[in-house]
């Protein structure tokens, strides 16, 4: 295991020792559009606006360990505020641009924030009484406020950031993060993606993504490493152009955008030499993509396997060989086992099928729900935390992963609960039942599909039904098919067989 100290802050932990010996040394570069210039940012320069955003907060008369929601566009800005707000002592909370008005104010309502930050053309219908609005002219202010002389000297198991994600019920959870979870990370950086203080880290996330956030940021400024970030209009094809630009080493993305990389870009026009392999979580990697890529680029693809609460934990890399069809083994450091679904959560051997657990005492787990010990009690089991992934253990340690042991469905790489969506397709006058679930389309790619028993067949409008959904929940949460039966497939007791519901379309 990681070995922490006393006192530890993420924001100092990324940046103040780089800032310090090579201060001139690039950490950040945002590539835009075409008619845009590259902004550029020393590790100097960084950590430096990044103390005087933090300065700012604090003379705002915040306490320590007050919320701070970010819901800003994708700019540098996302980033100053989240590592300004955890270097005063703060907890910075993401939030993503697609959420819609309603979903953004469930967060700031169930964060308690104390503050949010807010571009103007992301509204908020409802701030409650007392919560600070810091809009995009008051950052500005901030930049140019007097510095802190250093970090705020917060405890390693101090809350940092706190993230939402999806779960077993209708309503987002959030995930409570140390500021321990920076070192705790460590075992990613070193065992998939093999990083160091030479490396360009290049991210095809979005400022306001965890995924970006630590991948794309945490852990290159962690060990001294540049990264680049687009933010430019979309563009499919701008990975291996900005590869060859930028001279990057490493990327990082879905498996989704390396997919769509070899089916709609000529990737040969590109000088991809300085880059040593790329990078994928969030989704399964198929064993077809993986034999495309290696063929089309002649580099390696490191898989990793993770979630909000701990982040990637198994994985391949440049240490640990490739099987396709596994993510990997735990990284060095990390204790994993195979549980039983239910009973006493002792580990079981090797080949047998359970849920994948990870040991409560790695650094790099959350502290908790935030406000949710029902949920919380519901993974921790004994000494062990479970996702609710299914999975086995083999002799030499690979995990094969065997889906999932509730209904949870991943969406580009973002968890969704069922229940959230169909709680908000419900309420469209036109919907008799509604279930949700993943269904699978081709080459280990699966949608959001609702089935839908109307109350009249001849009133029933897809289209009217998905754009409802878009309205109330944000695009990746909305499905992508809707397919109209008769009735719902049901148990004995009445519960929505929701892994049944694929076979309607087959039957």
């Amino acid at each position: 295991m990681v070995s922490l100290p006393e006192h530890l802050n993420l924001t100092d932990y990324c940046l103040a020792e780089t800032a310090t010996s090579d201060g001139d040394k690039i950490a950040m570069r945002v590539v835009g559009g075409a008619d845009t210039e590259t902004e550029t940012w020393t590790f100097g320069q960084l950590y430096d606006a990044i103390l005087r955003v933090a300065a700012g907060l604090q003379a705002m008369g915040l306490q320590a360990g007050d919320r701070i929601m970010i819901r800003l566009n994708n700019d540098s800005d996302y980033a100053l505020v989240f590592f300004a707000a955890i270097a005063a002592g703060y907890v910075a909370l993401p939030s993503s641009s697609q959420l819609t008005t309603e979903e953004a104010e469930f967060l700031l309502a169930d964060s308690g924030a104390a503050a949010v930050a807010l571009s103007d053309d992301l509204p908020l219908d409802h701030v409650p009484d007392g919560v600070r609005v810091i809009r995009p002219a008051d950052i500005a202010a901030l930049k140019a406020h007097d510095p802190l002389p250093a970090c705020a000297a917060t405890r390693a198991d101090d809350p940092a950031f706190l993230i939402y994600t999806s779960g077993t019920t209708g309503r987002p959870k959030g995930v409570l993060h140390a500021q321990r979870n920076v070192a705790g990370r460590a075992p990613m950086r070193r065992d998939w993606q093999g990083i160091g203080p030479d490396d360009v880290m290049l991210h095809a996330g979005a400022f306001n993504w965890t995924y970006t956030l630590g991948v794309g940021m945490m852990d290159p400024w962690a060990v001294g490493a540049g990264t680049v970030l687009y933010n430019g209009p979309r563009n499919r094809c701008i990975w291996p152009k900005l590869i060859a630009e930028h001279g990057v080493t490493l990327f990082a993305a879905v498996p989704t955008v390396y997919r769509q990389l070899l089916a709609y870009c000529d990737i040969g026009e590109h000088d991809l030499s300085t880059l040593r392999y790329g990078l994928t979580a969030g989704e399964a990697l198929s064993t077809d993509l993986l034999d495309a890529w290696r063929d089309a680029t002649g580099k390696e693809l490191f898989e990793a396997l993770g979630m909000s609460e701990i982040s990637t934990y198994i994985s391949s890399g440049p240490r640990t060989a490739i099987r396709a069809g596994s993510p990997g083994t735990a990284q060095a450091g990390r204790s994993i086992a195979i549980l039983p679904t239910e009973g006493d959560p002792t580990p079981l051997p090797a080949g047998n099928v359970g849920l994948l657990a990870v040991h409560r005492s790695d650094p790099g787990l959350m502290l908790g729900y935030w406000n949710r010990p029902e949920e919380e009690a519901e993974v921790m089991r004994g000494d062990w935390f479970t996702g609710g992934d299914l999975a086995s253990i083999d002799a030499e340690g690979y995990v094969w992963f065997h889906g999932r042991n509730d209904d949870v469905m991943n969406a580009m790489g973002y968890r969704v609960s069922p229940m959230e969506v169909e709680a908000v397709l419900g309420t469209h006058p036109s919907v008799g039942e509604v279930a949700v679930t993943e269904l699978g389309v081709k080459d280990s790619v699966s949608v959001i599909a609702a089935f839908i028993v109307p109350l009249d067949v001849a009133d029933a409008d897809a289209g009217q039904i998905l754009a409802h959904a878009h309205e109330h929940l944000a695009g990746y949460k909305c499905p992508r098919e809707v397919v109209f039966v008769d009735h719902l497939p049901r148990t004995a007791n009445g519960k929505v067989k929701r892994r049944a519901l694929p076979e309607m379309i087959r039957q």
